[in-house]
């Protein structure tokens, strides 16, 4: 018998899988590191919450008399901390969720 294959045909490539870095490696620069970023949403919002208090401590140590500027720094450091406990009720949410599915 002869043989049966047929040349030529064009089979669809298979899909290949791309690379899947641990989380907090980060190896390429720029990468989209969710650890990272979420350290460093903290670190912002950490430095919002010294730089509030540090012009508190000035205001009442009398080094400063825009009370403007500190209420301002109050508020953003206010917002941006709440935004952060938002953000994490929402992953621990997500993160029931998947908990509760069935495999």
């Amino acid at each position: 018998m002869s043989d049966l294959r047929i040349a030529g045909a064009n089979l669809p490539k298979p899909i290949e899988a791309p690379e899947i870095h641990g989380i907090g490696q980060g190896s390429e620069p720029g990468a989209g590191n969710f650890l990272g970023s979420l350290k460093e949403a903290i670190g912002h919002i950490n430095e919002a919450q010294t730089g509030a208090s540090q012009a508190v401590d000035a205001l009442v140590t009398g080094q400063s008399t825009n009370i403007h500027q500190t209420m301002v720094a109050m508020q953003q450091a206010d917002v941006s901390f709440q935004l952060m406990m938002q953000v994490r009720n929402k992953l621990v949410t997500a993160y029931e969720e998947i908990q509760r599915m069935q495999i």
